[in-house]
């Protein structure tokens, strides 16, 4: 099991990143990941930091695809680079992640927002022309969370993670029931660890609002757990089930519609529906929290929710949900976008 060695939260934290680097025996020679947005929004600052005792290189790049991880391999090698460092979103940590397994290198973890849990986790999405895929990388070595400067970045992001985080709830649904069905072994640990995130963020839906630095303090520790619980079972299982694999969906049908949270959000509301659970509690909390609960809220139509629950039986056929083998034909998938007031 691999897990962040040293996690850093709180205002002014990224003030550290030197130190950090130096406590965690980083080389002299990072590269530095990061887009141009983010760049200007902690990037060029954290760069400063760094240059009194780091030679660091700079390079922005896009999504998390082959060709993007490719580039960045190349490069870390052209430079002899020791260590990365992934100053940015999700795309951004998961491209670091991809390339530092790779070059058999360390990386710092340093969101610039939080839209889903996988800033601590092991597992990486990338991006293709048929979706996004899943795919076994490594955990940072450090995590540097800079509540002010997440608490800048658009609140949409934030309440984004929250439903990530949240959808947990029926991504273990499934995870039972595979154990009972197919005999699919259980991590009662990383079970656990995914619960207590998923149970912690509904807890403080109340205090999680946007233009409140707090709210960022409050929604790290879970987002942490929930990546560290994927190191443990040694897949996403623990977070990922059938709410995922309808965002999946939502993904070719529908590509960067919405953010990957506020779509798996959605799904653990018909899911758990699915499962005879309250799926009115997630939605609540959701609504709370001021993540979308609607397919009009996310931008899409009646028929993109429709058809995106009838084709998740084929995002992840290894992966055994409530969808089972053969999914929702089309009425039924109505039926419960309906009954379960997402559409």
């Amino acid at each position: 099991m691999d897990f962040p060695r040293n996690v850093l939260i709180g205002h002014d934290a990224v003030q550290r990143v030197a130190d950090v680097c130096k406590s965690l025996r980083f080389g002299k020679k990072g590269l530095m990941i990061t887009g141009n947005d983010t760049y200007k929004a902690a990037g060029s600052l954290i760069e400063g930091l760094m240059s009194e005792d780091f030679d660091i290189t700079v390079r922005t790049t896009g999504n998390a695809t082959s060709e993007n991880v490719d580039e960045i391999y190349d490069l870390a090698k052209e430079k002899n680079s020791s260590f990365l460092m992934a100053v940015g979103g999700g795309s951004k940590i998961d491209i670091a992640k991809m390339a530092a397994k790779r070059l058999d290198v360390p990386f710092l973890s340093i969101p610039t927002s939080i839209s889903h849990d996988g800033i601590a986790s092991d597992r990486a999405s990338l991006k293709s022309d048929t979706g996004s895929l899943s795919v076994e990388a490594v955990s940072p070595t450090g995590i540097i969370a800079d509540t002010k400067i997440i608490s800048d970045a658009p609140y949409r992001y934030l309440a984004s993670g929250c439903a990530d985080v949240i959808s947990n709830l029926t991504a273990l649904k499934d995870w039972e029931f595979a154990n009972m069905i197919r005999d699919e072994e259980l991590s009662s640990s990383a079970f656990m660890i995914s619960k207590y995130a998923a149970e912690n963020i509904i807890e403080k839906c109340n205090i999680i609002k946007p233009g409140l630095e707090e709210s960022v303090w409050y929604v790290m520790r879970p987002i942490v757990a929930s990546g560290v619980s994927m190191c443990i079972a040694g897949s996403s299982r623990p977070t990922s089930g059938s709410e995922h694999m309808f965002s999946h969906a939502l993904d070719v049908l529908r590509p960067e519609t919405a953010l990957h949270g506020e779509q798996c959000g959605i799904g653990a509301i018909m899911m758990m529906h699915l499962h005879g659970g309250d799926w009115k509690r997630i939605k609540d909390a959701l609504d709370t929290i001021g993540a979308p609960t609607t397919a009009e809220q996310m931008g899409f139509t009646e028929d993109d929710i429709v058809d995106a629950l009838v084709m998740a039986k084929d995002m992840r056929k290894e992966r055994f949900t409530i969808l089972g083998d053969k999914g929702l034909n089309r009425d039924a998938a109505r039926n419960l976008a309906r009954k379960t007031k997402v559409i």
